[in-house]
């Protein structure tokens, strides 16, 4: 079995704090709270810290609440040497060929530090500020042509290609990547998994308890063997870890206490207007309320409260934080994409603490080992 991989995340969603960062999925939250602005400075920061505790690429997010993924991302691959660049992928706001220049461009001037996190659009309203009128199941659609598109240029194919939403005609890539991206994928919706059944070559989900995980990871794995594929599984997450298990609940506790009952108040009511059947599923786990916030042994619900998106965190000692990551790998997951707030510290403590853990474990080896290893 595979060594499991582990990625960090860039807050260019309104900036870093001591507290966490509330908005995305169709709310918005006051950037000026956050404490830390989403600067060069700050973000290279995070990237060189990822790159040096082990992690494997760094999430960008998407959105129109970020900084844009793709300015961002090429202004920081300076700022690191062996870090990937986990980059949203959005069939909504750049045609297929221009999509596959770029990622080629960034993926050939890196080294081929890119990997692709395809993001069809959840959000009607979003959508329609970005000019995309499309409802959910066409959008998916649309991102099916898309990807086919979009791989059959990476071939090295002459695509000649008349789909509902998109069409090309007479269509070759000049400049072709060296080292293919992987396409991560996410998607709760029937629709969501078909597509990501044909296209996926890593399937992301939220942080559900590790029984509705398992319950996802079978029906896209049935999916894809109809397509004979064979995908790995990924899961988002926020954590939470420390020396002890006191300290890590006493941290959640603390930020807990800078919710006030206000704010989760209009960013429930925001977050129930989403069409994202993910975004459903997560508003479900926390219920709305900052009662019987931990759903399974050491997974915790509260910053679902205020944050769209992705909203458990893994909370507890580094050996706890273990614990869970291997009920994770027991139903399926192979990666893990993580955050903390604040981003810069919170690293450190996953990448000083678990990631040695799990090492000792044997199920995670050091990038830069894998990579002297493969090289000799």
């Amino acid at each position: 079995m595979s060594t499991l991989e582990f990625h960090w995340f860039l807050p260019t969603n309104g900036g870093d704090g001591r507290s966490v960062v509330g908005g995305g999925h169709g709310i918005y939250a006051d950037p000026s709270s956050a404490g830390r602005a989403a600067s060069i400075p700050y973000l290279g920061q995070v990237v060189r810290s990822a790159e040096q505790l082990g992690f494997e690429a760094a999430l960008v997010p998407t959105g129109p609440w970020c900084e844009d993924a793709w300015v961002t991302s090429s202004a920081l691959a300076a700022q690191s040497e062996r870090l990937k660049f986990l980059v949203a992928f959005r069939p909504d706001a750049v045609s297929p060929y221009a999509s596959a220049h770029m990622a080629a461009t960034f993926a050939n001037l890196t080294g081929g530090r890119l990997l692709l996190n395809v993001v069809t659009g959840g959000e009607d309203h979003d959508q329609r500020m970005y000019g995309d009128f499309l409802g959910k199941d066409d959008r998916y659609a649309r991102c099916d042509e898309f990807l086919t598109i979009v791989r059959r240029l990476w071939a090295g194919e002459t695509v000649d290609y008349r789909g509902t939403h998109l069409s090309v005609e007479d269509s070759t890539l000049h400049i072709r990547p060296e080292r293919v991206p992987a396409i991560y994928f996410g998607g709760s919706s029937a629709a969501g998994i078909e597509v990501a059944a044909k296209h996926a070559d890593v399937y992301l989900t939220w942080g559900e308890p590790p029984e509705q995980v398992a319950e996802k990871i079978d029906r896209v794995r049935e999916a894809a063997r109809k397509h004979g594929r064979d995908p790995r599984f990924g899961i988002r997450l926020h954590t939470i870890a420390r020396e002890t298990s006191a300290d890590a609940w006493a941290e959640a506790d603390r930020l807990l206490r800078h919710i006030s009952e206000e704010e989760i108040e209009r960013m429930q009511a925001g977050l129930r207007r989403s069409g994202s059947e993910g975004q459903r599923r997560m508003l479900a786990l926390n219920g709305g309320s900052k009662e019987g916030l931990e759903i399974y042994p050491n997974l915790w619900a509260g910053v679902g409260l205020v944050r769209g998106g992705a909203g458990t965190a893994m909370v507890g000692s580094f050996s706890e934080i273990a614990d869970l990551v291997e009920a994770y790998r027991a139903v399926g997951i192979d990666e893990f994409v993580l955050s903390g707030y604040p981003h810069l510290e919170e690293a450190y403590w996953f990448g000083e603490g678990v990631l040695p853990e799990l090492e000792r474990r044997g199920l995670w080896v050091d990038p830069r080992v894998r990579t002297r290893e493969s090289s000799s």
